[in-house]
C-alpha cells in the first residue's frame, strides 16, 4: 500500500497523557482482570507505523498485540485504501511512529537531584554537550534510572534521534489527519516519547471529559472492590463481637446460677453431715436410763453440739458422777452447780452436764 493522504482514513481521535499517567494506566490495567483489559485494549486500539527508509508498515496494535494490516509508500502520492481489514476495525485511538532502533541515540548522565522536576528543561541545554547535534536538530525524550551519591544525582537516560528522519512522515501523518501522538522505536521504555508536547496533537474536549469519567469510574469501581470486602469483615467481626458478648453474658449467668446450686448443695450436704455426727437421742435416753439409779428424776434435758445439760432430783446425787462417767460415749461429767438439799421431799437437787459422743462402736 501507499501513503498518499490519509484524509480517507477516520481514526477514533486520540489521547496525550503524561508519563506518569500512563504509567498509572498500565499499572491499573494490570489490576483488572484478564477479560476486562481486553475489552478496554479493543476500545484503544493504536494504528503504528514502522518506517524504513521510503516505506512503512502498518500494524494496529490492540493491547500489547500487533496485526499487520498493510504496507505505506512515502515517495509516491497515491492514496490508501482498505487498510483495515475487518469493518468492525475501521479506526484507531493514537497514531504512533516506530523509528528503527539505529535511528535513536542513547546516552546515560547524572544530573543534580533538583532538576527533577524540570528535567527536559534542562536536558534541552545539555544535549550539545550530550551528543554531537544541536537540540533545534532532535526530538529526545529522558527517564529517570534512579538516585546516586546518596539521592544528591540522579542517573538519567537520554534517547535522541534526528529531526531529518522522521520529519517527512510526520507531516505526511498531519496532511492524513492522522497525526503522530508518540514518536518512539524498537526496545523503547513503556512511556517513551521523543515528540515534545508542543506538537502532539491536542485531545478533543468530549474525549478528555470522557476519558475523565472513565478513569473516575474505574477508581470508585477499584475502591468498592477494595473497601466491600474490609466492610463486610467489619460487619461480620461486629456481629460476632455481639454474638460473643452475649455468649459470655450467658455463661456468666450460667456461672453464677452453678455456684449458687454448689453453694446450696454443700450447705445442705454441711447438715446433714452435721446431723450425722451428732449422736441419736434415743441412744442417750437409753443410755441415761440405764445409767441413773432408781430414785432419780430428771426434770430438764438440753442437747447441744454434744453436749448434755441435765437437772432434776435424786436420793443419791453425789453417787451420780460416778455412774455417769461409766457409760460409753460419756466424757468429762461435771456438777454445773451445788447439790442442795429439798427440804419438803428429803431429795437432793443437782445439776450435771457432759459430753455425749454415742455409743461406742456406732
Amino acid at each position: 500500500m501507499e501513503l498518499g493522504s490519509l484524509a480517507n482514513l477516520r481514526p477514533l481521535g486520540s489521547v496525550v497523557a503524561s508519563g506518569w499517567l500512563l504509567r498509572w494506566r498500565r499499572h491499573l490495567l494490570h489490576c483488572l482482570p484478564a477479560t476486562v483489559q481486553r475489552w478496554v485494549a479493543l476500545r484503544y486500539p493504536k494504528l503504528v507505523v514502522r518506517p524504513h527508509g521510503d516505506d512503512a508498515d502498518l500494524l494496529l496494535q490492540v493491547g500489547d498485540e500487533r496485526e499487520p494490516i498493510g504496507g505505506a509508500d512515502l515517495r509516491t502520492g497515491g492514496p490508501l485504501s482498505a487498510l483495515l481489514a475487518q469493518p468492525s476495525r475501521q479506526g484507531w485511538r493514537e497514531t504512533w511512529l516506530e523509528l528503527p532502533a539505529r535511528h535513536v541515540l542513547l546516552r546515560n548522565t547524572s544530573l543534580p537531584a533538583q532538576v527533577r522536576d524540570k528535567l527536559h528543561q534542562v536536558l534541552a541545554y545539555e544535549l550539545d554537550r550530550l551528543t554531537p547535534f544541536p537540540a533545534a536538530e532532535v526530538y529526545f525524550d529522558a527517564r529517570i534510572l534512579g538516585p546516586v551519591a546518596r539521592g544528591a544525582k540522579l542517573r538519567v537516560e537520554v534517547a535522541v534521534c534526528r529531526r531529518d528522519d522522521v520529519s517527512d512522515w510526520l507531516e505526511r501523518l498531519r496532511e492524513g489527519r492522522s497525526p503522530a501522538a508518540r514518536l518512539t522505536w524498537e526496545g523503547a521504555w513503556p512511556e517513551a516519547n521523543l515528540l515534545p508536547a508542543a506538537e502532539r496533537p491536542r485531545p478533543s474536549i468530549a474525549g478528555t471529559l470522557l476519558t475523565q469519567l472513565l478513569v473516575v469510574f474505574v477508581l470508585l469501581l477499584l475502591a468498592a472492590a477494595l473497601i466491600t470486602p474490609l466492610w463486610q469483615r467489619q460487619q461480620m467481626q461486629e456481629a460476632l463481637d455481639t454474638e460473643l458478648r452475649r455468649v459470655r453474658s450467658a455463661a456468666v449467668q450460667v456461672e453464677d446460677v452453678r455456684e449458687e446450686l454448689e453453694r446450696a448443695r454443700l450447705g445442705s450436704v454441711e447438715v446433714l453431715n452435721r446431723k450425722l455426727e451428732q449422736p441419736r437421742m434415743t441412744d442417750l435416753l437409753k443410755e441415761l436410763t440405764e445409767l441413773l439409779p432408781d430414785g432419780t428424776w430428771v426434770q430438764t434435758l438440753n442437747v447441744r453440739d454434744g453436749e448434755v445439760d441435765i437437772r432434776g432430783e435424786s436420793n443419791q446425787a453425789t453417787a451420780l458422777i460416778g455412774r455417769l462417767e461409766s457409760g460409753p460415749g460419756i466424757s468429762a461429767v461435771r456438777f454445773r452447780s451445788p447439790v442442795m438439799q429439798v427440804a419438803t421431799t428429803g431429795m437432793e437437787r443437782f445439776h450435771i452436764s457432759f459430753n455425749y459422743s454415742g455409743p461406742q462402736g456406732d
